[in-house]
């Protein structure tokens, strides 16, 4: 498992560590990004979409649950928000998307537990001040794992960003 803590000191900074995941992301790469309204959920989809080459405006899904966003590869983006069971992640195909041909980027991604794909990468993103975010990633399986610890590498060498490793 590969984990580590990433401090951004705005929008922006959030913004450019998902933009820099997108070269390391692969057909069938699962992110569950958790935290509270207003954390920065849908600024780091925007930064992983502008890396895919996203040409279209990225808003946060909420009401249609799933947006599909061409770029280098299909950025699949769901918001669960407003889901109250299970269940209903069989109306939008949430697992067949999950093993789709793109990418899967799943704000409040931890709402179904039992939902939970095993090799994903969890950001959880939490408010630090006025701008600050802490944004602890951790990776689970294989392929989860190897993008975390390739995220961090990429992470630690950015500006505006201070990656430091954790247990």
């Amino acid at each position: 498992m590969g984990a580590f803590q990433v401090l951004t000191r705005d929008d922006a900074g959030t913004r450019r560590l998902g933009s820099e995941l997108a070269p390391l992301v692969a057909p069938g790469d699962v992110l569950l990004l958790t935290g509270d309204l207003g954390a920065g959920k849908t600024v780091l989809a925007k930064g992983l979409a502008a890396g895919l080459g996203v040409s279209e405006p990225v808003t946060s899904p909420t009401f249609n649950i799933m947006l599909v966003h061409e770029g280098r590869i299909p950025l699949y983006h769901f918001d669960l928000y407003r889901l109250d069971r299970p269940e209903q992640l069989e109306d939008v195909d949430y697992y067949g998307t999950l093993e789709a041909d793109g990418v899967s980027i799943v704000e409040w991604g931890d709402q179904f537990p039992q939902a939970d794909p095993g090799d994903r990468v969890l950001v959880r993103i939490t408010i630090e001040g006025d701008t600050e975010r802490r944004i602890d990633i951790a990776g689970r399986g294989t392929r989860g794992g190897q993008l975390a610890r390739d995220w961090f590498g990429v992470a630690s060498r950015l500006e505006g960003v201070v990656a430091v490793s954790t247990p």
